[in-house]
This record gives structure tokens, sequence and C-alpha cells, in this order.
């Protein structure tokens, strides 16, 4: 099963466009939002052929998001633990880097995604993979917005460029 993982998307509707119509190039079955979303109008286009999970970001500012992803999806809240085909998701905007590192200590998932940071990272820590996409460039952080697709069968984890 393909897992499509994204954050960090801030209103920037081309972004988040190009990041939909990549998901539906490669197939994914669900898609999930670590968070800053930002209003509701940008979570819309995820309405799309996949199952759509979101976490809450620390710039989600209007409360209508979490109605709004209702309609189509999954609003997970502050946090969130999701399995497909057997693998263990925690999703998690990112606030806090001791949340993101308990979670992923704790040996409890397969992944943990989470965002805030619009840095991306994929690393492995005694069996668990912490995985932010990355976000929308930030002077902290310049590279380029990418959308993520996971594998769960394979384990294989591709980052795609969305500028």
């Amino acid at each position: 099963m393909k897992i499509g993982v994204i954050a960090d998307t801030h209103d920037a509707s081309d972004v988040i466009e190009r990041a939909v119509e990549r998901f539906i190039v490669e197939d994914v079955e669900a898609v999930i939002h670590c968070g800053d979303i930002v209003a509701p109008f940008s979570a819309t286009p995820f309405d799309a052929d996949f199952d759509f999970y979101a976490v809450r970001g620390n710039n989600d500012g209007e409360w209508a998001l979490a109605d709004t992803v209702a309609e189509f999806g999954t609003y997970l809240g502050e946090m969130g633990e999701l399995t497909f085909d057997g693998v263990d998701f925690a999703v998690y905007h990112g606030t806090s880097d001791a949340i993101v590192d308990a979670l992923v200590e704790s040996g409890s998932y397969d992944y943990v995604l989470h965002g805030h940071t619009h840095e991306r990272v994929s690393e492995e820590r005694d069996g668990t993979v912490r995985l932010n996409p990355g976000g929308v460039p930030i002077p902290e952080a310049p590279a380029p917005q990418a959308a993520v697709v996971i594998d769960t069968e394979t384990g294989e984890i591709e980052a795609f460029e969305l500028d």
C-alpha cells in the first residue's frame, strides 16, 4: 500500500495542487497531512481519490478546518495513530521535540510522522523511522516543498519535490 505524506503547506495552493497530482500519479491509497494546512479552503483539494488524514498544526488558526476535513477525511486532532497493512504510524505536527523523540523511542510505531520545522528528515532509530516531509521554504529551511510516498510493503520512502 502506498501512503502519501505532506506537512506545512501553509495555504500554498500551487504546492497543494502539485502534491495532490503527484499522489494521484503515484496511486496512493491514503494521504497523511502532518499539520499547518492553515485555512479550511486549503484542505479541500485533498478531497480526491484517496483517504485523507490530518492533524492540527500550530498555524491552523481556524477551528473550521476540522469540520472541513471531516467532510471528506479524518481529522485526528493534535495527534493520531494509524495502521495500514499492519504498519503502525504516529502522526503529530511536531511542535515539541520531546514528544517527537518520545514517540520514536517508545518503539510502538514503525513510523513517526511530523512536520513543523519545514526541514525534510528521514532517519531510523531502533526500527522506527522518523519522517518529516519538509514544508514550504522558510529562511531556516530553504529546501523546496516535498511530498513523500511510503510503500508499506517494501518500506521504500520516496520524496518528490513540488517546486
